[in-house]
């Protein structure tokens, strides 16, 4: 049994630890994410097809986001342009509106 504990013991001791911070070694390691995936904002979007429009609400919403993170344009209403005006029975408001709410939410997260 002393054997066994003489063994991993040492084991332990060579445990991988994150390096020091400035270290080259440091690069390895990420911190986790601070921010939420574009989905995120886009949850209460449908995920349903529409007829005669490319993507769904919330591939539309979530590309919407992707512009306004990379800063392709700084206004929420520019980004979610491609979305519909159109209310949506069953929900609050219309794709469009969502959108422009999630683009202000993500806005403020970022900075």
């Amino acid at each position: 049994m002393f054997a066994a504990l003489g063994l991993v013991l040492p084991a332990l001791a060579f445990a991988a630890k994150p390096p020091a911070p400035g270290s080259p070694a440091a690069s390895q390691y990420h911190k986790p994410p601070t921010t939420h995936a574009f989905g995120f904002y886009c949850q209460n979007q449908s995920k349903t097809h529409v007829a005669g429009t490319p993507g769904t609400p919330f591939s539309q919403c979530v590309t919407a986001m992707a512009k306004l993170n990379k800063g392709t344009t700084n206004s929420p209403k520019v980004a979610c342009a491609a979305l519909s005006h159109k209310h949506d029975a069953g929900h609050t408001g219309s794709p469009f509106s969502r959108c422009v709410s999630a683009g202000a939410k993500l806005l403020q997260d970022k900075h």
